[in-house]
């Protein structure tokens, strides 16, 4: 009986085509080997079958089946059956997918080069079992790298970046223990090699992170992928991050540009080729392959630049500033960034509006306007630019306004008609031929306006002497002022308040045209001070006040005494 089962078997494999020869298996190891060597073979457009699976009808259900392989392999389970992918579909929380469709999928992913397939005789226990196709699936080397590529590629993706500072003082251990590692006469290099790993990877986790976490701020200060309530809720807590980072990093960071400044340049170059000549053995180990001086070189350079960039992203040189330095920068700027960004967010939540919203909202009324006229109408009534079709106004027509003002600013349709000359209605021009007209005397409005400023000046000078005081008293010792006084006293007083700075109780400012000078002095405790004037009446807390003309100055010497002394009367 099993003489005849192993003569069936035969039979059944010969009949069936082969999906794995012995010839594949040396090829896929000739061309790791020769990948590992670093000769590449020619970039063939069948190397990249194995991505055909992303732009094909179901490319999630791909993806998903492609990622229980890769988690599989990664627990040591190098095949697969059928049976138990869908099991692994099962509980990936995703669509169901019948076994039928998915023998289906497997097989278009083995014919694009992803998978491999062997045939399942582990549980053959009869002759017609072999007849039965059941076969066991494998990831191909090109399947793999292909998923693990587009599962960093996810990755990437979904980084939101962090500024890590425990990265920044995990750098600056590392240096101090690769100093005390090259300080030695005979060096280890396991440790050497092993410290200078960590601290590679540890730089290159603070590089990318930085990068991607500017790139999202950036991001939220433009409000993109980001809603208002989201960025006023956590904008505190982004602020004292970035504040607790930049301390860390200009403490930190200067720890860490001192390290790199002091180490000897010359045996920490030497130490790297020992290094790079270790690494590139372990590749090639034959010296007389001409691989082996390749891959020294391709060691020394990825070794020196790894030094390289790490001191350029802590120390300046040449002119040009390290990345920690453009990083400090940027992250200062954004704080008043955010600043900015929450203001105007406050501004809209306010209902204030803006020159672009008011433009929006009329852009909106255009767009929804029945008709043209429509359209026109709403022209004229938002900027008001009709033709300019001023009349010229006579003397006639000044008299007619003098006489009947209530026709000023009417509306055109009730004002009364202007008279045009028929040479106007004619030929459209006022230009008269013959002798021009006769210059008018303007001597009798010349002397208006000069008997009407020294009114003002007048005016003016009296409010000046009503208001200089004979020293320090309060605001609350001035009676009634009137009109003219009053608006050159709070002019005084406004001038005073906004040059006082916050938390100073002084104020000493010239005022006007400088022909007043006042001083303003808080009072603790202050009462409630009232000045009544002929315009209204002012109310504010109390404080000495003295209003004088620039000469000799005067200083507070003397106050008033008591809350409220014999009151200085300004009539």
């Amino acid at each position: 009986m099993s003489r005849d089962l192993v003569r069936t078997a035969v039979r059944t494999s010969a009949d069936q085509p082969p999906r794995s020869t012995q010839n594949e298996d040396d090829a896929v190891v000739s061309c790791e080997a020769m990948t590992a060597a670093g000769d590449l073979p020619n970039a063939a457009p069948e190397r990249f079958d194995v991505f055909a699976h992303l732009t094909t009808e179901g490319a999630a259900t791909y993806r998903r089946i492609l990622a229980a392989f890769l988690t599989a392999k990664e627990r040591f389970h190098v095949h697969l059956r059928p049976e138990d992918v869908a099991s692994s579909l099962h509980f990936d929380s995703g669509e169901r997918v019948e076994i039928d469709e998915l023998t289906l999928k497997l097989d278009s992913l083995e014919r694009w080069g992803n998978l491999r397939s062997h045939p399942d005789t582990s549980r053959v226990t009869a002759v017609e079992d072999f007849y039965r196709r059941r076969l066991l699936y494998g990831l191909t080397h090109a399947g793999e790298a292909a998923e693990r590529a587009l599962r960093a590629f996810d990755e990437a993706l979904g980084r939101r970046g962090a500024l890590q500072a425990v990265a920044l003082a995990d750098i600056e251990l590392g240096l101090r223990e690769l100093r005390l590692l090259a300080a030695a006469d005979e060096p280890d290099l396991g440790k050497l090699r092993q410290t200078l790993n960590a601290l590679t990877g540890r730089f290159t986790d603070l590089a990318e992170n930085a990068s991607a976490f500017m790139g999202s701020l950036q991001r939220s200060i433009d409000l993109e992928g980001t809603s208002e309530d989201a960025f006023i809720a956590y904008k505190d807590k982004l602020i004292d991050y970035l504040e607790r980072f930049i301390q860390d990093l200009v403490t930190i960071g200067a720890s860490i540009a001192g390290l790199l400044r002091d180490a000897d340049v010359g045996r920490i170059a030497s130490l790297l080729d020992r290094i790079a000549a270790d690494e590139a053995a372990d590749e090639a180990p034959d010296p007389a392959d001409p691989a082996a001086q390749r891959a020294l070189e391709r060691s020394r350079e990825r070794w020196h630049n790894r030094w390289t960039g790490l001191v350029s992203w802590f120390v300046s040189s040449g002119g040009h500033d390290s990345q920690a330095k453009l990083l400090r920068t940027r992250a200062l700027a954004a704080i008043p960034a955010l600043l900015d960004v929450v203001r105007e967010v406050n501004v809209r939540r306010a209902g204030r509006s803006d020159r672009s919203a008011d433009f929006l909202t009329l852009a909106r009324w255009f767009a929804a306007a029945p008709s043209d006229g429509d359209r026109h109408r709403l022209w004229h009534a938002a900027f008001g630019l009709d033709p300019a079709r001023h009349l010229s106004v006579d003397t006639g027509t000044l008299q007619r306004w003098a006489d009947q003002p209530g026709t000023v600013g009417a509306p055109w349709a009730e004002a009364a008609p202007v008279v045009v000359s028929p040479q106007l209605r004619r030929t459209g021009a006022y230009e008269r031929r013959g002798r021009p007209n006769q210059v008018l005397d303007r001597s009798d409005l010349k002397a208006q306006l000069a008997a009407r400023a020294a009114r003002e000046a007048e005016q003016l000078a009296r409010a000046r002497e009503m208001l200089i005081t004979d020293g320090p008293l309060r605001l609350s010792e001035l009676a009634q002022l009137d009109a003219h006084a009053f608006g050159l006293f709070l002019d005084l007083l406004g001038d005073a308040l906004a040059a006082r700075r916050p938390g100073a109780e002084h104020a000493d400012v010239s005022a006007g045209d400088g022909n007043l000078r006042i001083r303003l002095r808080a009072i603790a405790d202050a009462q409630v001070a009232v000045i009544r004037s002929t315009n209204g009446t002012l109310r504010g807390r109390d404080h000495v006040v003295e209003i004088f003309e620039p000469g000799p100055t005067a200083r507070f010497e003397r106050e008033p005494v008591g809350p409220n002394p014999d009151r200085r009367r300004v009539v």
